[in-house]
């Protein structure tokens, strides 16, 4: 049975049992800022589970991809650890509980998988005799083959909480690690294929359990796990799920699968990293420095480092991706999609890391240098970080190059660094957009909720406090979250800001200031009490800003432009990768390669006014995905679409799935201008963008620009780019003129500078200050005192503006007797407050406290001193 077949199987079991199958939830959380990336089956239903929102469903099955890093050090090296998988789950809200769930999870394993009932172990907390007495009398198993542990609780944190059972699977004494092996162990003999997380009580604050209202079931039971044992192989990495892309390595490779177990960690890690940065980027990560991009970031990083130990000198990764998508084409479809974009933010990112991992190697082999002369043996910590954090250079290899010179690393150090690194991505990902907290539905009719852009009065459905708590009034000066019977409201989502307005109350003013949408489509009002009071059931009159919605809606349909213009000029390559539409602005990124050029933007600007200009009818329809991907719709990168669509059509030019505000003909939206182009990172550009009002302020802005230069310059407005040119053509000769005098004043000075040459263990040494130079200049005077006494200078020149410019030299005889110029001026810029380095016969660095200078050029003398051999 394939992995494929297993997993059709399990969502098609749980279907009989009248669970609806969803799809899974893509790797970067909604609405959870406490999660950089979805690691568990349940993820996505933490707001079921709690209670807070209601499901689609009681019953729900999906087959969710799931990304891990806390043990990515453990890859390749255990049977089973990955940091990308897939977790089948089988989850009740409220439904069903242990009876049930212990006979399906029973009755898949064995009569649908076929595993031998001999061979299976179940595992219970101690305290749970509910559980035990289902699996021995209901089920019939053995006494002493249920076996009690304390460990089988399931908790993180507050909240809910309960005791789990898990079924394992015996693997056969050949895989134990003792003739006493039991369940429990932490071996492969006993491999734990099933955990059912009885979900019935609520941890409180002060650490005491109360029982929950409605108790829950979370079923976990990972696929690789599950193949592994179905095909009998000794571990995941074997499975049909993954060896197609350990076989596509071993054939780039020197080495082959199972000849040595280091080349086979790395053969694993290599099919692991390449599965989990496909699917990542498939679905809207991309690498940085921060955040799920830096998780990213390593893993690829991980890989190409995995594959230079086993000897593959090319590119690689870019190859690994079509593997992964053979592999999930039917399951993940998307991937196949996105082919080429994936392939190609791989390809930058192994292009960029080959270029710094010979840097890295450079830097680490001069740190390596220093230590032996100061003869220390552990390399400090922050320094093995910074070798990662900036080069991205493993630990391990750091590590490992360490230990080829018997020399260590500061392995404690560097976890402090990374753990600081870490609480800098934990506030980076912290909620900054002050967002409503998650709200408490319970009680709530949300299917009766109306969206209608027409309505102007409501009806009250529910008021919350700060803590999402519903409460019945809200007095004068109360921050609230509302819900509306009805609501014209576009509730913040797909790159567009959310609309404001007021609600008159019969006793009270309420000022909405931010619209947001919860995961069931229920729409949340932010706002507070200016007067008076509100109350639950009361009547409201509705006052949106009408005049900001136009102009959102204006940016949106300029966005839609935007999008199918860049594909005509650009290619068909180019797809979104994140967007902003407010009043004033459009942001829209998209996938490209390189830098678009003036001539391309202007192009992509013209063909957008021309259809504004058309004056076209812009529709939007409410339709099934099937029909609108019929019509020709494109899916916006990133989004996430339930089963009903809005596809929104602007005539004759442009189709795409969309629910945000548009306006009804593109005359509306008057004009269009691009204000920028950049690079947010690999593969991805940014174009920021005005429309309607923001080009006439963008004018009037550039207006007033040219009258200001035209005024400093003393020309009419008409001539200033002449009169620019003129003064630029000025400034030229006079700069040339003023390097021409300093020239000659340095040589003049030259006999004096050469007078404070000294001697240091019989190598040549002027260190000196000179007057303003720049820097052109001080290179010039620099290379004729070198070869002039034959040694080493270190020059010093202060300029008019305080800047200190600092340049070391040394011809090739004095660099064979340990005179390395790019580390003395590293030393003595850093006591200036500045920075620099370079090779060992130039360097140079700037400097800002001219107070240090002196103590900076005596340093100079020692630094000269400890180098020569």
């Amino acid at each position: 049975m394939t992995g494929n077949e297993i997993r059709e199987k399990y969502l098609k079991f749980f279907e009989s049992k009248q669970h609806l199958i969803l799809q899974s939830a893509p790797l970067i959380p909604e609405n959870d800022p406490t999660l950089l990336l979805i690691g568990a089956g349940m993820a996505p239903f933490k707001p079921f589970f709690t209670g807070k929102m209601k499901p689609p469903s009681t019953r729900i099955t999906t087959c969710q991809k799931c990304v891990r890093t806390g043990d990515i050090e453990n890859v390749g090296r255990t049977a089973r650890h990955h940091t990308f998988f897939e977790m089948l789950g089988n989850f009740s809200f409220g439904d069903y509980f242990k009876k049930e769930a212990i006979a399906w999870g029973w009755e898949f394993v064995v009569d649908v998988l076929k595993i031998p009932a001999e061979k299976l172990w179940v595992t219970i907390h101690t305290e749970d005799d509910e559980a035990f007495k289902i699996w021995h009398e209901e089920i019939g198993l053995a006494p002493e083959r249920i076996v009690r542990l304390e460990e089988n609780f399931w908790e993180i944190g507050t909240g809910p909480c309960g005791p789990c059972s898990e079924i394992h699977v015996d693997l056969g004494a050949e895989r134990g690690c003792s003739a006493d092996c039991k369940v429990g162990c932490d071996c492969d003999r006993y491999l734990e294929i099933w955990n059912l997380v009885f979900t019935q009580f609520n941890k409180e604050e002060d650490g005491s359990y109360t029982p929950l209202a409605k108790k829950n079931i979370d079923t976990g039971a990972g696929l690789e796990r599950l193949a592994s044992v179905i095909q009998n192989k000794p571990s995941n990495f074997e499975t049909d799920l993954i060896f197609p892309i350990i076989d596509y390595a071993q054939a780039l490779a020197t080495v082959k699968y199972g000849q040595a177990t280091k080349s086979d960690i790395s053969l694993k890690v290599i099919a692991d990293h390449a599965r989990s940065m496909t699917i990542m980027i498939g679905d809207g990560v991309l690498p940085s420095n921060e955040g799920r991009g830096y998780v990213l970031r390593r893993i690829l990083r991980r890989a190409v480092r995995h594959g230079k130990l086993i000897g593959i000198k090319e590119m690689f990764l870019a190859g690994a991706v079509d593997k992964v998508i053979e592999i999930f084409a039917t399951v993940y479809p998307e991937l196949k999609e996105k082919r080429d974009y994936i392939q190609k933010v791989i390809q930058l990112e192994e292009e960029r890391f080959n270029t710094t991992l010979e840097q890295g190697t450079e830097l680490l082999n001069e740190e390596i240098k220093n230590l032996t002369a100061q003869q220390q043996v552990v390399l400090a910590g922050q320094t093995a970080f910074k070798l990662y954090d900036t080069f991205g250079f493993p630990w391990e290899l750091t590590s490992e190059i360490l230990e080829e010179h018997n020399l260590s690393m500061d392995k404690q150090g560097f976890d402090a660094a990374m753990q600081e690194q870490r609480e800098r991505a934990r506030a980076a990902r912290a909620d900054k957009n002050g967002n409503a907290a998650l709200v408490d539905l319970n009680g709530i009719d949300t299917a009766s909720l109306k969206q209608d852009e027409q309505a102007k009065v409501a009806k009250i459905v529910a008021i919350f406090d700060e803590q999402g708590k519903q409460v019945a009034k809200a007095y004068d000066g109360q921050d609230v979250r509302l819900i509306l019977d009805t609501t014209p409201f576009y509730a913040e989502g797909g790159g567009q800001v959310g609309d404001i307005g007021e609600l008159k109350c019969p006793s009270g003013n309420i000022v909405i200031s931010n619209t947001i949408k919860l995961a069931d489509g229920s729409v949340v009002h932010v706002g507070s009490l200016t007067d008076g009071l509100a109350q639950v059931g009361e009547a409201v009159e509705i006052k949106l800003n009408e005049v900001r919605k136009l102009s959102i809606a204006r940016n949106h349909t300029a966005t839609h432009l935007l999008h199918k213009a860049l594909k005509t000029v650009l290619g068909e390559h180019v797809n979104q990768a994140g967007s902003y539409v407010g009043e004033d602005r459009l942001r829209f990124d998209f996938s490209h390669f390189s830098q678009v050029t003036k001539q391309e933007l202007q192009q992509v600007e013209n063909i957008v006014n021309e259809q504004i200009l058309k004056g076209l009818v812009v529709t939007k329809v409410l339709t099934d995905k099937e029909q609108a991907k019929a019509m020709g719709a494109t899916a916006l990168f990133g989004e996430k679409y339930g089963e009903v669509v809005r596809v929104v059509t602007v005539a004759g030019y442009s189709i795409e799935l969309c629910g945000g505000t548009h306006v009804d003909n593109t005359a509306q939206i008057g004009l269009f201008k691009i204000l920028t182009e950049s690079s947010t990172g690999a593969g991805i550009r940014r174009i920021e963008a005005v429309t309607g009002a923001g080009v006439l302020a963008y004018l009037y802005e550039q207006e007033q620009l040219v009258q200001q230069v035209a005024q400093i310059a003393k020309c009419r407005a008409q001539d200033v780019v002449a009169r620019v040119e003129a003064l630029q053509a000025e400034a030229k000769e006079l700069h040339a003129e003023i390097n021409k005098l300093n020239s000659a004043l340095a040589e003049n000075q030259t006999a004096d500078i050469e007078q404070q040459v000294q001697t240091i263990k019989g190598v040549a040494a002027l260190i000196a200050q000179i007057p303003a130079m720049d820097v052109e200049n001080l290179r010039a005077l620099g290379d004729k005192l070198r070869d002039k006494i034959a040694g080493v200078i270190v020059l010093a020149s202060v300029q008019e503006e305080g800047k200190i410019s600092l340049l070391a030299m040394a011809t090739k005889d004095v660099v064979a007797k340990g005179i390395h110029a790019g580390n003395i001026i590293k030393e003595i810029a850093k006591v200036t407050g500045g920075g620099g380095g370079g090779r060992p016969d130039m360097a140079q660095a700037g400097g800002k406290d001219v107070s240090k200078l002196p103590e900076a050029l005596q340093l100079a003398a020692t630094v000269i001193e400890q180098q020569i051999k």
